[in-house]
């Protein structure tokens, strides 16, 4: 066993594991954020989708022991990108006014690719989107409202972001 400490949604988590232990299941059994799903297990469903230093990553792939000293971010550690406490970030409520989510399995680690996405390019194409997401799958929406979700989480954040700027015309 190994003493494990990591930084998830900006709060140290320590516990006594064994090297094999995935960070999916560590976040899930050790630190209790069910949100991060199991799904696949084998890295390719996306489910499983955390940040890690602001990069998406499949942590059904990544050992917990590897997360050391990186900051992880799951599904309930962001309101997203624009939020403020106790309130959905923009990207979530694009989501839910899209109908970007169905059954809502895939969700979480949608909303987190989308967040890696946004978080570095807040004017992305289609095709953008579509490759930010092309490693998670869903089932039910057929991608379209997902697309759609993004694409007005995007137009959203570049609106707050035009009436946030400072004023820089001279005087």
């Amino acid at each position: 066993m190994n003493d494990v400490t990591l930084s998830i949604n900006g709060k140290a988590v320590s516990a006594a594991t064994e090297p094999r232990v995935t960070l999916l299941d560590y976040l899930r059994d050790v630190a209790g954020l069910k949100g991060t799903h199991a799904g696949c297990e084998h890295g390719v469903c996306g489910a499983c989708t955390v940040l890690v230093d602001g990069d998406a990553v499949r942590s059904c792939l990544m050992l917990a022991v590897q997360a050391e000293g990186v900051d992880i971010t799951t599904i309930e550690g962001i309101g997203g990108l624009g939020a403020r406490a106790g309130e959905l970030g923009i990207i979530q409520d694009a989501f839910c006014e899209a109908h970007g989510l169905q059954c809502g399995y895939c969700t979480p680690g949608m909303i987190l690719a989308a967040e890696a996405l946004l978080s570095v390019n807040t004017a992305p194409s289609e095709h953008d989107v579509r490759e930010a997401i092309s490693g998670n799958i869903c089932r039910c929406t057929g991608y379209v409202q997902i697309v759609e979700a993004i694409m007005l989480a995007a137009e959203r954040l570049r609106q707050r972001n035009d009436t946030s700027a400072p004023d820089m015309t001279p005087a």
